[in-house]
């Protein structure tokens, strides 16, 4: 990890700092039941040092619904939560950004209809899991015999995904929403509102390639764990990474 090391003690001296992280399989390893989720203690405290930093602004940049990122994660101000794939970002970010309701009435209703399919679908399914999010649903089968978690997501998409209705395949997981965003759209939007001289982004899914792609020169991308990836940097685990954050944060 020595080339990292340096890029990120690089990144430690830049003026104003954005750390931007995934939470699932990066702060946190995965398991069966989402709801378990816990971020490794060394991660969170690296996460608060960071965000205790006058000149540091540190956001989580979730898949998951804002306030079932807040549950699971434990994590409040300094530190920042964006939830639903950069859909939802919390109201101090969102009156920095000048967000304001997240969907229209249209939104609403379609919302509502795909949320009524979709439990029907995994009501049906042992094993498999509906989360509810403000903009849509994700349909979870972490756990299930994996041809029938194929089968179902399949399924899924091709009952679901239509106009004004969107899917983000992840890992045994589909997120379906009716409002079109990305992690990479967030952490751009972040980076111009807040002023941002740099930015570390870690992530582990394939959703998070799109905050790897708008990473530029000084910036440091971290993909945990296997895969393809847009990122220059690779730890093996959120083991891995909650060092690599320590050591950012005891340069910073």
């Amino acid at each position: 990890m020595s080339d990292l090391f340096s890029a990120l003690d690089e990144l430690a001296a830049t003026d104003r700092l954005l750390v931007a992280l995934d939470f699932d399989g990066v702060l946190a390893p995965l398991v069966d039941d989402p709801s378990a989720s816990r971020p490794l203690p060394e991660a969170a405290d690296a996460v608060r040092r960071l965000a205790a930093h006058p000149a540091t602004t540190v956001v989580m940049v979730s898949g998951r619904g804002r306030d079932d990122l807040a549950a699971v994660s434990g994590f409040g101000p300094p530190v920042h939560l964006v939830g639903s794939h950069g859909a939802e970002f919390d109201d101090d970010l969102a009156a920095r950004l000048g967000r304001s309701g997240l969907l229209t009435d249209a939104q609403t209703a379609r919302r509502e209809a795909l949320l009524t399919g979709l439990a029907e679908l995994v009501d049906a399914t042992p094993g498999a899991r509906l989360e509810t999010k403000p903009a849509g649903g994700a349909v979870h089968v972490r756990g299930m015999d994996p041809a029938a978690g194929a089968a179902l997501l399949e399924r899924v998409e091709g009952e679901w995904v239509r106009d004004g209705v969107e899917a983000t395949a992840g890992k045994d997981v589909l997120d379906l929403a009716v409002l079109r965003t990305t992690k990479g759209s967030a952490v751009s939007a972040l980076r111009d509102h807040l002023g941002a001289t740099a930015v570390l982004f870690a992530g582990d899914d394939v959703t998070d390639e799109t905050a790897f792609v708008v990473l530029g020169d000084g910036d440091v991308g971290i993909k945990v764990g296997d895969g393809d990836t847009g990122a220059a940097y690779r730890v093996a685990d959120p083991h891995e990474l909650a060092t690599a954050l320590t050591r950012l944060a005891l340069s910073r």
